[in-house]
């Protein structure tokens, strides 16, 4: 019996065998009568072409068009040749090498974007943004220098020029990233690269003292682990020029506060400039703990909740106070209580400030009402996501004419209170974190392609830079002369005003496309108008803000920016106000 099942076996396979060798043979013989069909299609249809008479051929079709990259470059470029020429030492010509050198390097950056060999996974549907990226950090640096060396601030001008190397050091070891995991090596930009390395590493021996060397390193080495951990844990949230800007500045703040901790005979300044620090550390301290913790187990049980929210209370409560404690020499809910009650002003302000949260609040509920009424797949537009635009801009524009240290304050305690719910959003802590996640889908964008959402906290640093970053310690009485008494405006001119003009006349009346670019003609210059009617605006309402007739250097200024915002595929709420800050304090 065993030789016929032995014989049904073999019968059983060989038939098995022939149909699938009948069946392959059947589809390669259908796709080569396809391709024929294609060949000669095409064939007849070029045949036609060259037979068709003169006068009824179909006009050439143009192929030259414009590379977005290319303008953006151009951009960042006049701006550097801006501070080269008003500025005009070593850093500034360190920061013209840097710039070209960059050039070269995001085109391998960008290749490496496309083939999908950049080691980590970056945001999706934007270039590597390395050029506009890379200079900010430097040429920050350069301007606060000129004016600190201007009014006579020793120690400010030499903390400038720490931040100026620190930039170009940062910028050298992503561009040594991307040479080093491109093939083949690409020779011409390896020399380019060499050549602006050592005119600024030559630049850094002549300019440092050992002290600030090492404070660099510091920083780049804080910088190599964090990048690690930050874009490992978070996929696609970042371009590379955005993982510098956010991660390098990240670093920054962390290298300070504890040099400072560690060094508290040298302590000074305002205790306002400390929250900052302290509140972006916790921050840190506080994702990276929990992203590795919920790695091995689940977020979204009540037992992993409450954890979530007694870690968070013991960080707040019994770290990060003390340790704040110690820089302000006060205990911190005290000093706050007596800084928030100094006048009535700061609590009128607070009022205010509370209506248009609550009104913020509404306006995301309603729209959640409205998709959960209609269509599912409903996303807000884009004049709806400008609502909060002009919200943030009704925030800060009372506090910067009236109360500066109360917004800065009150800038840092929103940050905080941002980054909090959106661990609470991406762990899914209960009993909130659902609830945010179903509120907060309804304003994704395609920049929103990773894990976080991000866009509203852009949004906040975007306005808030600005002030956080004013060299008050080198502005007699807080005040700039000139076109620097707009600096503390410099968001609410990008971002709030110029961002939200041309996105929503952009997409409204625009015609005329900017050649590579989905952004218009008519919403860059709606939006340049309009931030000079603002500026208008406000030196009626600020009587510190004094021009000296600056009037065209602002106006460049704000054009440059424009046109920055009309080309640049990255986070123009982070990237536009820095410019413009720059701009401003020449």
């Amino acid at each position: 019996m065993w030789g016929v099942d032995l014989l049904k076996y073999v019968y059983r396979t060989g038939l098995r065998l022939w149909t699938k060798i009948r069946t392959n043979h059947d589809v390669c013989r259908r796709k080569e009568l396809t391709d024929l069909l294609k060949k000669r299609f095409v064939f007849e249809l070029e045949s036609s072409a060259v037979n068709r008479p003169p006068s009824l051929s179909s006009p050439p079709i143009a192929t030259m068009q414009t590379n977005p990259v290319l303008v953006e470059s151009a951009v960042v470029f006049s701006v550097v040749m801006c501070v080269h020429m008003a500025v005009w030492n070593q850093h500034s010509w360190c920061c013209v090498a840097l710039v070209i050198q960059a050039f070269y390097v995001q085109h391998k950056w960008d290749r490496l974007l496309r083939n999908g060999n950049a080691v980590f996974q970056w945001r999706l549907s934007a270039n590597s943004g390395i050029v506009p990226a890379v200079m900010v950090m430097p040429l920050l640096g350069v301007a606060l220098r000129e004016k600190c060396a201007a009014s006579g601030n020793v120690y400010f001008e030499r903390f400038s020029m720490v931040v100026t190397v620190t930039g170009m050091m940062l910028a050298l070891f992503l561009s040594l990233l991307a040479l080093g995991i491109t093939r083949p090596v690409p020779t011409n930009t390896c020399v380019i690269a060499g050549v602006a390395s050592s005119a600024i590493l030559y630049t850094v021996k002549q300019t440092l003292t050992v002290s600030e060397v090492i404070e660099v390193l510091e920083v780049l080495l804080i910088f190599v682990y964090l990048s690690l951990i930050v874009l490992y844990l978070l996929p696609r949230c970042f371009t590379p020029g955005e993982a510098l800007l956010i991660v390098g500045g990240i670093s920054f703040i962390v290298n300070q506060l504890i040099k400072r901790s560690l060094n508290m005979a040298e302590v000074k300044g305002e205790p306002v400039h400390y929250f900052l620090p302290v509140v972006v550390v916790g921050s840190l301290l506080l994702g990276v703990f929990f992203a590795l913790l919920f790695c091995f187990m689940e977020s979204e049980t009540w037992v992993s909740s409450l954890f979530f929210h007694m870690m968070t209370a013991v960080l707040g409560l019994g770290i990060l106070m003390p340790w704040l404690s110690l820089l302000i020499r006060r205990h911190p809910i005290m000093w706050l209580l007596d800084f928030v009650t100094l006048n009535d002003k700061r609590l009128c302000l607070l009022g205010y400030w509370v209506l248009l949260a609550t009104l913020a609040t509404l306006v995301v509920l309603h729209q959640n009402y409205q998709r959960q009424s209609g269509s599912k797949k409903h996303q807000a537009s884009t004049v709806v996501r400008k609502y909060f635009h002009l919200i943030v801009v009704a925030t800060f524009v009372p506090g910067l004419v009236y109360d500066r240290q109360l917004l800065h304050v009150a800038s840092v305690g929103c940050l905080g209170a941002f980054l909090l719910l959106e661990y609470v959003r991406y762990f899914r802590i209960r009993p909130l974190g659902q609830l945010l996640r179903q509120l907060l889908t309804l304003f994704l964008d395609e920049r929103d392609s990773g894990p976080l959402i991000l866009t509203h906290i852009y949004l906040l640093l975007g306005m808030s830079l600005p002030i956080w970053l004013f060299p008050g310690p080198c502005a007699p009485k807080g005040i700039l002369p000139g076109a620097g008494g707009l600096v503390p405006y410099a968001g609410v001119l990008a971002v709030g005003v110029g961002d939200t003009v041309a996105s929503v006349f952009g997409s409204s009346m625009g015609e005329i496309r900017w050649p590579g670019t989905k952004k218009t003609v008519e919403g860059t210059a709606t939006s340049v108008f309009a931030q000079i009617i603002a500026v208008a605006i406000f030196l009626i309402f600020d009587p510190t803000i004094n021009l000296n007739s600056t009037y065209s250097w602002i106006v460049g200024s704000i054009t440059m920016v424009a046109m920055l915002e009309a080309y640049t595929s990255q986070i123009d709420n982070l990237l536009l106000p820095l410019y413009l800050f720059i701009l401003l304090l020449l």
